[in-house]
């Protein structure tokens, strides 16, 4: 193959591939807006509410691993497109559904369309050399944007159609892409492992430290941008009393960036190093979100005058600039995790975004559920950043710990980041 044709075949690929994930997240991300309706109409508590946006991520994130190892044995085209077909009845059937535990057993099958995001990296990935790998990755996981793809379309169905018909919209569109994918995309066997390559041998990568480490970096840039994609509407909705269509458009201040900006997340950390990437990364979301945690406070100071009232509170502008920036840390953050894997496990690319994609998305899972059962507990809205505050605080000590003190006491740089020259601290 020439190199003219290899790179047209590499885009190609790279190009169907985020078409592909866009439209999967958007199916993944579906009850960010319709589980508002749901809830009003089963009249759930916050709890459930929590429960029933995350029941997708669930089967989304645990699949990632499986078909991590699926894409390294048989290549990511054929798997990626079985994928696409496997849930297209599942989207149509939750447009019938009426209890609450239909939605969830339903939702359930209808997540794994967020494992693509296991296959679509590796696939990319394969199809470019080293230098030029996180590009590649990186604008593959600008399909993140179907998140804001989902606010921007599903309200304005739900008003017109009612909520039934965006599943059904939805089903539609994942068989045509799944159609065009097929269409538009190539297989090269040099990308897959060898057939005497057991999935024990593979899964031998994961007694390496590191990968949990990025898994832990992964659980806030990922998890916490899926649980908070998920959370933002109804956020903006009970927070500050705007409609369902202002609210879903608000919270688009956060998925938008954090899907489109993650190619420049990768091309940075092509440029500067995977290391560097991640640690602004953590340091600009920890003071945001530090910010974003303070709840709305009112409180009399007793003076020489009389008693005088006070109020601290985020306005919606400054809450969605905040929440902007947050989101555009994270799109960085999520091109520059997948930036090490690259680097240091080039031959278990699959198996190994496999795992730390599923540890990724079972933060997505967990963090609704806890977003809701702390406002039930303590009532405050704002405690869900507080607990993302806690997320972030952990991943600076691990990384503090393990990369940048060591640079400081070995004068070396880490595996994934050998183009940095700044000292950190």
């Amino acid at each position: 193959m020439t190199s003219a044709a290899h790179k047209r075949k590499a885009w190609s690929v790279v190009i169907m591939s985020t078409l592909a994930f866009t439209v999967c997240f958007m199916i993944w991300m579906m009850f960010a807006v319709i589980g508002i309706p749901i809830m009003e109409q089963l009249d759930l508590n916050e709890t459930q509410f929590g429960i029933l946006i995350a029941t997708p991520v669930l089967t989304g994130s645990l699949i990632r691993l499986p078909l991590g190892i699926l894409t390294d044995k048989f290549g990511g085209r054929v798997v990626f497109f079985v994928l696409m077909l496997a849930t297209v009845g599942p989207i149509w059937l939750m447009s019938v559904a009426t209890e609450f535990w239909h939605f969830l057993v339903i939702g359930l099958f209808v997540g794994l369309a967020g494992g693509s995001f296991s296959v679509g990296i590796s696939y990319c990935a394969r199809w470019h050399e080293k230098s030029r790998q996180g590009t590649a990755m990186g604008v593959f996981g600008v399909g993140n944007v179907g998140a804001a793809v989902t606010k921007l379309v599903a309200p304005a169905i739900v008003v017109a159609y009612g909520w039934t018909m965006v599943p059904q919209v939805f089903a539609g569109v994942m068989l045509v892409t799944a159609i065009l994918f097929w269409l538009f995309t190539y297989d090269d066997p040099a990308h897959r492992v060898p057939s005497h390559v057991t999935v024990r041998e593979q899964l031998q990568v994961l007694k390496d430290p590191a990968v949990w480490k990025y898994c832990q970096y992964y659980s806030i840039v990922f998890g916490g941008y899926v649980a908070l994609a998920l959370w933002m509407t109804k956020y903006y909705v009970g927070e500050y009393g705007f409609d369902l269509t202002t609210a879903a458009l608000l919270a688009t201040a956060f998925s938008l960036p954090g899907g489109i900006l993650r190619a420049v997340g990768g091309w940075m950390s092509d440029k500067w190093g995977a290391h560097r990437v991640t640690w602004w990364v953590l340091w600009v979301s920890w003071i945001c979100l530090f910010i974003m945690s303070y709840p709305q406070t009112e409180f009399t100071v007793h003076t020489v005058t009389g008693p005088q009232i006070w109020e601290i509170r985020l306005s919606p502008e400054l809450f969605t600039a905040l929440l902007f920036t947050v989101g555009v840390a994270f799109a960085f953050g999520k091109a520059s995790v997948f930036k090490y894997i690259s680097d240091e496990f080039p031959d278990n690319i699959g198996v190994v975004s496999g795992i730390v994609g599923m540890v990724g998305g079972l933060g997505g899972f967990l963090l609704p559920i806890m977003f809701g059962a702390m406002v039930d507990l303590t009532g405050i809205r704002s405690s869900a950043f507080m607990l993302m505050y806690g997320v972030v605080w952990v991943s600076l000590i691990w990384m503090y710990t393990t990369e940048v003190r060591k640079l400081d006491y070995m004068g070396k740089k880490p595996k994934a980041a050998q183009t940095d020259t700044l000292d950190l601290e």
